[in-house]
């Protein structure tokens, strides 16, 4: 199918191809686990609790979060990723507030919030400091900053560089999205981290159960044989908490 090979993300056509929601909705429950299971080690509850989400994109795991029971904000750098979101919320009734924002220049007030999450936006900066120095900045004193990324190992560049963005059959991402130096390893994000006054207390690995499943999927999309709500249960990501991540990790830090 032509139209199965138009590579576009944040688009609202059906009919592209758009790898960030793709991840989103491929990721959503291996998240939103991570997000209970660290709010039980801290003793923290979603309910009252101000939530800053940042990529949160079409709005797939900022809902997700205020289904949690959280006061959500959610950011993303493009304005049309943000309308979609904001369509999404009104359409579901949830109180979900959408502003378009990069985390590069994060345009949200001062030590205004318990939490927040980081979600496709540390493997795509090229100013990483910048982008931890906002987060450190909005976040309460002991507030907590959660996030997923990329490690930078030889599976993930083939699955990143090459697979999502350089191989015609398996492509979902435009060329560029990704690169080598913007893919850290756990120790390089927790220096960054440490930079701003942001202590790393975790990493978790998380992956799909069934790894071919992931090619399968991703083929499948792009013939358009199956939508991007039906990947979940065909890739079925899960936390690895005792493995060594070698393409994608969940980790928390807190302030102070």
């Amino acid at each position: 199918m032509a139209s199965a090979l138009r590579i576009e993300l944040d688009s609202p056509s059906p009919e592209a191809v758009d790898g960030r929601q793709i991840r989103a909705v491929s990721f959503q429950d291996a998240r939103l686990e991570y997000v209970t299971g660290t709010l039980r080690k801290l003793g923290l509850d979603a309910a009252g609790s101000r939530l800053l989400v940042v990529g949160g994109g079409r709005g797939v795991l900022p809902h997700g979060l205020a289904r949690l029971g959280f006061d959500v904000l959610s950011v993303d750098p493009s304005a049309t990723a943000t309308e979609l979101a904001r369509t999404a919320a009104e359409r579901e009734g949830l109180a979900v507030t959408h502003r378009t924002s990069a985390a590069e220049t994060l345009d949200v007030e001062d030590a205004a919030f318990d939490l927040a999450y980081y979600a496709d936006t540390f493997e795509v900066t090229s100013r990483l400091d910048q982008v931890i120095e906002h987060a450190a900045r909005v976040l309460r004193p002991g507030g907590v900053l959660l996030y997923d990324t990329v490690n930078r190992t030889p599976l993930s560049r083939l699955i990143y560089l090459g697979a999502f963005q350089a191989i015609p059959m398996t492509r979902i991402m435009p060329p560029g999205r990704y690169a080598a130096d913007r893919l850290r390893t756990p120790d390089e994000m927790t220096a960054a981290l440490a930079r701003h006054g942001l202590h790393n207390e975790d990493v978790c690995d998380f992956k799909p159960k069934n790894p071919p499943s992931l090619v399968k999927a991703v083929l499948a999309r792009r013939k358009g044989r199956i939508t991007d709500e039906q990947i979940p249960p065909i890739v079925d990501f899960v936390l690895a908490p005792q493995a060594r991540p070698l393409v994608t990790y969940l980790g928390y830090a807190r302030k102070g």
